[in-house]
């Protein structure tokens, strides 16, 4: 098995990492220089070009921060459509609208290239240390040809039915996110304003029903002061974007979501849009003149679990 990873971003890189670490042959591809030092250095093989990918692997994994950028990738002057040789598979990872991943997929059909898309979730330090999940959307057929690749690089995966299917639910999921970030941000400085303890609060939180994977881990760096979390306001609005294009595709008069869009974009203008999510809270900080900061808690949050091999997570009504 021979793969070419296109995109070496804050995910991708740990993604390619985790293949060349257990041994995969590797070719790696970004546009940034940087970013590919790391996974040579670790073993990773370098393309100069997108046909050094094309040409050379039997799996073509893409993980890039936008459709028009994936778009470009597959259908640009020297990407894979015109250079793949055939009989090989793309797999999607980046965070992409459905019907796009299904339209490339489409274009690569005609040159007997299968297709799945298969975003990740769990965040960068679970990336790091190959205990992501991952959702996969493709046949059945192409499922199990790549799902031994999947269970290098993620912990649980769940094969989520057709293609496009895993693209939609990861968007809802980081709608989710979104959602419970902004509440924890509420959450911290309304108690900070009460004069109560801010590391009880967070232990309050852990330990209620008003946890959230968001809050174990966003909240943390919050409450050190870093807002280091490797996700940037540009990347959550283009996601909750893309949750909010799949509602208005299906006529559905969502509340939170248009405010939530509203929301960041205004972050955005505010903040910049490489600034991190978690630098929100600045916004309320900003407007209270409170300090939302207690000792104790890490700059970065780590993967404290040992890496160990994939498995598919079994949906209890199977597709």
């Amino acid at each position: 098995m021979i793969v070419g990873f296109v995109g070496l971003g804050n995910v991708g890189s740990k993604l390619a990492s985790t293949l060349i670490r257990n041994k995969i042959k590797t070719f790696v591809f970004d546009t940034n220089p940087k970013a590919l030092e790391p996974a040579v250095k670790a073993g990773g093989i370098l393309s100069k070009e997108l046909s050094t990918i094309a040409q050379n692997s039997n799996i073509i994994i893409t993980c890039l921060p936008s459709p028009e950028i994936c778009a470009n990738v597959i259908e640009g002057q020297n990407g894979l459509l015109a250079n793949a040789r055939g009989d090989q598979i793309w797999v999607e990872m980046s965070t992409n609208n459905s019907a796009e991943v299904i339209r490339l997929a489409n274009r690569l059909k005609d040159k007997r290239i299968m297709s799945a898309d298969c975003p990740v979730s769990g965040g960068c330090h679970r990336a790091d240390t190959g205990n992501i999940s991952i959702f996969s959307g493709c046949d059945r057929a192409v499922f199990e040809k790549i799902k031994d690749l999947l269970f290098i690089m993620g912990k649980k995966v769940l094969h989520t039915g057709p293609l496009g299917t895993a693209s939609q639910l990861k968007v809802m999921t980081n709608f989710l996110a979104t959602t419970n970030l902004v509440a924890c941000c509420e959450a911290l400085v309304t108690m900070k304003a009460t004069n109560i303890d801010l590391a009880t609060t967070y232990e309050a939180i852990k330990i209620s029903s008003g946890n959230s994977f968001v809050h174990e881990t966003e909240s943390q760096v919050i409450l050190n002061g870093s807002r280091d979390i490797n996700f940037t306001l540009d990347l959550v609005l283009k996601d909750i974007s893309l949750f909010q294009e799949l509602a208005n595709s299906h006529n559905i008069p969502l509340n939170i979501s248009p405010l939530l869009n509203q929301f960041f974009t205004k972050a955005i203008d505010k903040l910049g849009a490489r600034a991190n999510s978690p630098s929100i809270i600045s916004l309320l900080e900003e407007s209270t003149g409170l300090r939302i900061q207690a000792p104790g808690f890490p700059a970065q949050i780590k993967d404290t679990e040992p890496e160990t091999p994939g498995y598919e997570i079994i949906s209890k009504i199977s597709n």
